[in-house]
């Protein structure tokens, strides 16, 4: 009997993670965006940031890249694959001239090995770059934080892959956001929110002249 109720936990813990993983789950945030774009259509050749709660929160955008036509389509705790699964909807429209993502730390959180962040992200840059070859994609690493430091070495795996594969490939760019949040060799606690996993606005504005300097390439 024990046995069987093992069985069902297992079996019930999976499927939960199959939800979770299903890019289906953030139609609603999607189709927002879309709604937004109808009203208000947001410029061609901009500077598109896409990807989870890093780009969603980043909401001073416009401000910190005033020099920029920019393009904000954060969305939830998504994953790589949300981004390439959504990328007929929410990147292709724009035609963008750049873009920078920020994905792979719900990934990792949600134990997705580095193999398989890296492996999402090679296909996210072959399908953008299968319609619009002539856009860089700009990938900003996995940060460190507080509440997962206990993954830093999966994060780092993940990241250190995408920056050989980025090193390697034209229109392709790994930016070094990890570093400036490391303070005494862990995560420096006075850049981080009160849930210690987003930064704060001290941390956008470390990550603002290096994102800055690297989209100047």
């Amino acid at each position: 009997m024990r046995f069987i109720a093992l069985l069902t936990l297992s079996a019930c813990s999976f499927c939960l993670q199959g939800a979770e993983q299903n890019p289906a789950r953030w139609e609603k945030e999607i189709a927002a965006f879309e709604a937004v774009d109808r009203t208000n259509p947001p410029p061609r050749n901009a500077v598109l940031f896409v990807g989870s709660s890093s780009v969603r929160y980043w909401t001073n955008l416009a401000s910190d890249f005033p020099e920029l036509k920019v393009i904000n389509r954060g969305f939830g705790g998504s994953h790589v694959a949300d981004s390439t699964y959504f990328a007929d909807r929410i990147i292709f429209p724009y035609q963008p001239s750049k873009i920078v993502l920020y994905a792979g730390d719900n990934d990792i959180g949600r134990g997705r090995s580095p193999e398989q962040v890296f492996e999402d992200f090679r296909t996210l840059v072959e399908k953008v770059h299968a319609k619009l070859p002539e856009t860089k994609i700009y990938y900003l690493a996995i940060k460190p934080s507080p509440l997962r430091w206990y993954l830093s070495p999966q994060s780092q795996d993940a990241n250190q892959r995408i920056r050989r594969y980025a090193r390697f490939h034209s229109n392709v760019e790994f930016i070094d956001v990890w570093s400036p949040l490391i303070k005494d060799g862990s995560p420096n606690p006075e850049l981080y929110e009160s849930d210690r996993l987003h930064i704060n606005r001290k941390g956008y504005e470390l990550w603002i002249p290096i994102v800055r300097k690297a989209l100047e390439n």
